[in-house]
């Protein structure tokens, strides 16, 4: 495990190099996130097929808001809904609404999901090394919090990073040894851990 985490760290390091901030405007991207919010802003809301809640943006990194719609718009995510939203968007716009959604934290409900948190804690010790313990502070602002995520959307994305329908190296050499009954112990773990996401409704 430890070897793991070094091996994970050491990718993490070298993927973050040359990795500039980007200086969002919070107040114009809440125009433009007014689209977003008809899923986003709808606590529990549950993706057509395959099934899984609509992930919790109020109070996530901005950075990572950012990569993660970058890489709707390459096509290194796939999501119909999300690929032609992101598509539609300015790199100004992407820094906005990622400055936007980042504002907006909140305490949230946390919940287990369908997995085992406790056997979930163990087999989520090498997600430390980038997400932090607990998933509550990444050591790079592009990496999500994970603390506090609907765990049915933490497990459907370890299986797209597994079967290569979300490409990331690290992601995916992670997710390869994953057992199903693994990414949902995982997903309930940091599920289970109270954090600042939420799902923004009075916006």
């Amino acid at each position: 495990m430890k070897i793991l985490s070094s091996f994970v760290l050491s990718l993490a390091l070298i993927s973050t190099a040359g990795i500039a901030s980007a200086a969002g405007d919070a107040q114009a991207g809440k125009a433009t996130a007014a689209t977003c919010m008809g899923c986003h802003g709808a606590p529990g809301l549950r993706n057509a097929y395959p099934a899984f809640r609509v992930p919790k943006l109020g109070g996530q990194q901005e950075q990572y808001l950012i990569v993660a719609l970058k890489a709707y718009q390459s096509g290194e995510r796939s999501h119909p809904t999300m690929q032609a939203q992101a598509g539609s968007m300015s790199d100004t716009e992407i820094n906005n609404v990622a400055a936007y959604f980042s504002g907006l934290a909140g305490p949230d409900a946390v919940e287990l999901g369908d997995g085992d948190a406790n056997a979930g804690a163990a087999k989520a010790q090498a997600c430390f090394a980038c997400h932090g313990a607990g998933g509550k502070k990444p050591i790079a602002p592009m990496y999500p919090s994970l603390a506090g995520q609907y765990p049915d959307y933490l497990s459907h994305a370890l299986a797209d990073y597994k079967s290569g329908a979300r490409n990331n190296a690290i992601m995916k050499g992670f997710a390869a040894a994953l057992s199903k009954q693994d990414m949902e112990d995982i997903a309930a773990y940091f599920g289970s851990q109270a954090s600042s996401l939420s799902t923004p409704t009075n916006w």
